[in-house]
């Protein structure tokens, strides 16, 4: 049986995306929610296409025998932040468990459907699996994720360039305060690449994955364009934003639940952005945030960096 326990409720969800609507924004978290965003996501994630995914994916599986050395053999509680459907999630666990720990996962997500996914993988493999229905953005949920002091040791997982869909300086200060001194925290980050990286985003696949949760809500792709850009953060030397955002060619209505949410023509809706980084500035954000590094490793073709840190 799966279990779940929502500190995020679906009317909690459907309240935010109608505020966030009127903002004309679409935060991170409603690209995994409708049910037609979800089978956008998996059918991204099914298709070479999306490299990030290929990237993250097998990274994880070359080293995941070289981390789970790096934990000692004691019970340990993974918790996976953003977790998604949870594969990667299981390369780790599956490693974990050969080594000799005894494992127990929680997946954390705002997306029923894919917390479903995670958890019954991880119970089909034979490891006990609690789910969190929760945004880690929020600080109450956040705080609802700490350990209490005497709980096992804690691997934290943030890892699909999960980090560059928020602030990731905020954020990583956040995540340091979640960690007790021996937990530590497994992320990872996407290495910029100029207009190779913004080209990465720009296949039908993708655009599909990014039309989904407009669609849901009878925005069509003849009512408009999705546009992607390019900046560099001020903050910090070699920190990137891939942003995105919807312009409305003709006055459109979108509809959730009887309501109507009106687009005028010329307008823009602001979208899901994703940070990526030169390999020393994703490392000099953890450090800033109070980690340290204890291992590192780079995708085959050097666009992903992972990190094995904990508290300094």
């Amino acid at each position: 049986m799966i279990s779940i326990q929502a500190l995020l409720t679906e009317n909690d969800l459907a309240d935010e995306f109608v505020r966030a609507f009127g903002e004309r924004r679409l935060p991170e978290k409603f690209f995994y929610w409708f049910p037609l965003s979800v089978r956008a996501w998996l059918a991204l994630c099914s298709d070479g296409a999306y490299r990030n995914f290929v990237r993250s994916r097998s990274l994880m599986a070359r080293a995941r025998a070289d981390l789970a050395r790096l934990l000692p053999v004691a019970p340990l509680e993974v918790v996976s932040l953003g977790a998604g459907q949870g594969d990667k999630d299981l390369l780790l666990l599956e490693a974990l468990r050969e080594r000799g720990l005894r494992v127990s996962y929680v997946p954390v997500d705002t997306s029923q459907a894919l917390l479903e996914m995670a958890c019954a993988g991880a119970l089909g493999a034979g490891f006990p699996a609690q789910g969190i229905k929760a945004d880690f953005t929020k600080p109450a949920h956040l705080a609802a994720l700490a350990a209490e002091p005497e709980a096992p040791r804690r691997l934290i997982l943030l890892i699909g360039n999960t980090l560059g869909a928020f602030d990731p300086i905020a954020e990583a200060r956040e995540l340091a305060r979640l960690l007790r001194p021996d937990d530590v925290l497994l992320v990872d980050g996407e290495i910029y690449a100029g207009d190779t990286t913004v080209a990465g985003y720009d296949n039908p696949l993708n655009r599909r994955f990014a039309w989904a949760p407009l669609n849901a809500v009878g925005i069509r792709d003849t009512d408009g364009e999705l546009v992607f850009g390019a900046a560099d953060d001020p903050r910090l030397p070699g920190l990137h934003l891939i942003p995105k955002h919807f312009r409305a060619a003709r006055d459109v209505e979108a509809s959730m639940g009887g309501e109507a949410m009106r687009v005028e023509r010329g307008e823009r809706v602001a979208m899901n952005h994703s940070y990526k980084y030169a390999a020393d500035t994703f490392l000099r954000i953890l450090s800033d945030a109070g980690l340290a590094a204890r291992w590192q490793g780079v995708s085959d073709d050097e666009r992903f960096l992972m990190v094995l840190a904990g508290r300094t």
